[in-house]
């Protein structure tokens, strides 16, 4: 497959939301790398990530291309996981013109995770970790 890198990004910005550090890194790589976005948000707890979404929605003259479009967020996390930071992400005002499509990136192998995560309207996809060019082709 052909590498984006050369052209420009597909997202202006994207955010990882993901306890281990090691896979922020590595994902944050394969995401540059495939020149899928230049700019990555990176979190490793879904409350941090949440507040960083909430001062944005809420400074109102934020350039568009400052949101993240995309968010790679694992389930299994302290505090907060996944599902509980979609909770809480569906109830801000999230604006229309600036959709946000969220992908479950996790080592989880519960289907009941699986099933889930269908039934969340902000999710698009569901992948296995690592994060790999083929995943990023596919969004």
């Amino acid at each position: 497959m052909a590498s984006r890198k050369s052209g420009t990004p597909k997202y202006s910005s994207v955010m990882l939301i993901d306890d281990n550090e090691i896979d922020n890194f590595i994902n944050q790589k394969m995401i540059e790398g495939c020149g899928f976005s230049n700019n990555v948000y990176i979190h490793t707890s879904a409350k941090s990530a949440l507040e960083f979404y909430k001062n944005l929605t809420q400074a109102g003259n934020i350039a568009a291309e400052l949101f993240p479009r995309v968010i790679f967020l694992d389930i299994n996390m302290p505090m907060m996981d996944g599902f509980q930071f979609l909770e809480e992400f569906g109830k801000l005002v999230v604006q229309e013109n600036l959709p946000v499509k969220v992908v479950m990136l996790t080592t989880s192998l519960n289907p009941k995770d699986l099933e889930k995560s269908g039934n969340e309207k902000f999710i698009s996809s569901f992948l296995n970790k690592p994060l790999t060019q083929m995943h990023l082709d596919s969004l």
